[in-house]
C-alpha cells in the first residue's frame, strides 16, 4: 500500500455534556477544527478531496457535507458521514488512508465530531397506533441477553479479571493528573472556540474525592469511567510526495508529517466490548510486523479505566506509555470524536518512532491504528 502521511492534526477542547459547548450545533464545533487543520497543513479548502466524519448519535441527514460546506471546502466534497460509534474517529482515518493508497483522491480531511448537549430525540414507532416511545441507547446487536449495559460489561472485566476498584481509581486520578501537568504548558493541538483552551473536566482527584465518587456498577464509579461530552477532531490526510512538499515548505508543525503504518477494525464477542481492543491491537500490530516492544508511546481510549487497564495488561504495556497527557477519563468521552482525538494527540506528542492508538465500541468493536516518525 502507498504511504499516507498525516499532515496536521487539530481538536477542540473536550467539554462535559451541558457545559461550554452546549449551544453549539456540530458543524460550530467542527468548522474551526477544519480550517485550522487545514492552515496548518499548509493547504487552500479546494485542495480538498474529501471529507470523512465520525458522529455517532444520530445526527441524521449527512453531517459530513454540512461540516465541510461551514468549514469552507470545495462545493465538490460531497462529505462522507460514517458511524462506527466510539471507533469511528479512528475508522474515518483508516478510510481516507485507502482512499489515498488507492489513488481516488490526493488530500482527505478525516475525524469527528460529537455533541451530547445537543443529540436529537430518537423514538420508537410502533405499527399498532402506540405512541412513539423514546430511547436514549440503541441496541447493538439482535440479541438482548448479548447486549449487556456498558457499565455491566465493564464490571464483568473487573471482576474476570480482578481489576479492583482500587486500581481503576488510581489509573483515573494519574489520568487526571497527567492532563493536569501537560494543560500548565498549553494544548497547540486545540482550537480556541468560545474562549477554550483547555479541556474542561480536568481536576485534582483527591483519594477522598475518588472514594465518594457514586458507584455506577459494582466497582465502576463515575470517576473511574468517561463523562458524556462534546468535542471534534480533524487530520489531514495526504501522499507522501504531498507530505514531502509540505514538510520542506515549513507546515506540518515541529515534529513534521507523521506516517500511518498500518490499522485494524473488527468485531468480537458483543458481550464483552471492553476487551475488543486487544485483537485489534494485535492484528495492527502484525499487519505492521511490529511487536509491543516496539511502541514508544500508546492513546488507549480510556471509556473506563478497568478497560484501559485490561487492554494495556493484555501486552505488556508500560503504563508510562500510556495516555501521556491524561486521556478520556480525564477529557470526556465525545463518542464520535474520541478516536479522532487519540490521533491528534500522537501527532503532537509522537516524537520519534512508533505509536499506537486504540479504541473499543460498543456491540463488541474495536480499532487501532499504528504511526511513525
Amino acid at each position: 500500500m502507498s504511504e499516507v502521511f498525516i499532515l496536521s492534526g487539530r481538536r477542540s477542547a473536550v467539554m462535559p455534556k451541558n457545559g461550554a459547548f452546549s449551544a453549539l450545533n456540530l458543524q460550530e464545533l467542527a468548522a474551526p477544527v477544519i480550517e485550522a487543520a487545514l492552515k496548518n497543513a499548509g493547504l487552500e479548502a479546494d485542495e480538498v478531496d474529501e471529507l470523512i466524519l465520525s458522529n455517532a448519535l444520530g445526527a441524521g441527514g449527512n453531517p459530513a457535507r454540512i461540516c465541510a460546506l461551514a468549514g469552507g471546502l470545495s462545493d465538490l466534497v460531497a462529505g462522507l458521514s460514517i458511524d462506527r460509534q466510539c471507533a469511528g474517529g479512528l475508522d474515518a482515518l483508516l478510510i481516507g488512508r485507502a482512499l489515498i493508497a488507492s489513488g481516488e483522491a490526493q488530500v482527505v480531511v478525516a475525524g469527528g465530531v460529537e455533541s451530547y448537549s445537543r443529540r436529537p430525540l430518537r423514538a420508537r414507532t410502533f405499527s399498532d397506533g402506540r405512541p412513539p416511545e423514546t430511547y436514549l441507547r440503541p441496541a447493538f446487536t439482535p440479541w438482548p441477553d448479548s447486549d449487556p449495559d456498558m457499565n455491566e460489561a465493564a464490571e464483568q472485566v473487573a471482576q474476570s479479571l480482578e481489576i479492583s476498584r482500587t486500581a481503576q481509581d488510581l489509573w483515573a486520578g494519574q489520568s487526571h493528573a497527567k492532563a493536569l501537568a501537560r494543560a500548565k504548558h498549553g494544548w497547540p493541538e486545540i482550537v480556541p472556540i468560545l474562549g477554550a483552551i483547555t479541556d474542561g473536566f480536568s481536576r485534582n482527584l483527591t483519594p477522598d474525592i475518588l472514594a465518594r465518587a457514586p458507584v455506577l456498577c459494582g466497582s465502576i464509579t463515575a470517576a473511574n469511567c468517561a463523562v458524556e461530552a462534546d468535542g471534534a477532531g480533524f487530520v489531514v490526510l495526504a501522499s507522501k510526495e504531498l507530505a514531502a512538499k509540505q514538510a520542506r515548505s515549513g507546515h506540518c508543525g515541529p515534529l513534521g508529517p507523521m506516517r500511518i503504518i498500518s490499522g485494524a477494525t473488527l468485531g468480537g464477542d458483543p458481550s464483552a466490548p471492553a476487551l475488543a481492543p486487544i485483537e485489534a491491537m494485535r492484528r495492527a500490530l502484525a499487519r505492521a510486523c511490529l511487536t509491543i516492544e516496539n511502541i514508544h508511546q500508546a492513546e488507549v481510549m480510556e471509556a473506563y479505566a478497568a478497560q484501559t487497564i485490561a487492554c494495556t495488561s493484555a501486552f505488556g504495556l508500560d503504563p508510562a506509555l500510556v495516555n501521556c497527557g491524561g486521556g478520556g477519563l480525564a477529557r470526556g468521552h465525545p463518542i464520535g470524536a474520541s478516536g479522532a482525538i487519540l490521533a491528534v494527540r500522537m501527532f503532537h506528542d509522537l516524537v520519534q518512532g512508533q505509536g499506537l492508538a486504540s479504541i473499543a465500541a460498543a456491540g463488541g468493536l474495536a480499532s487501532a491504528v499504528i504511526f511513525a516518525r
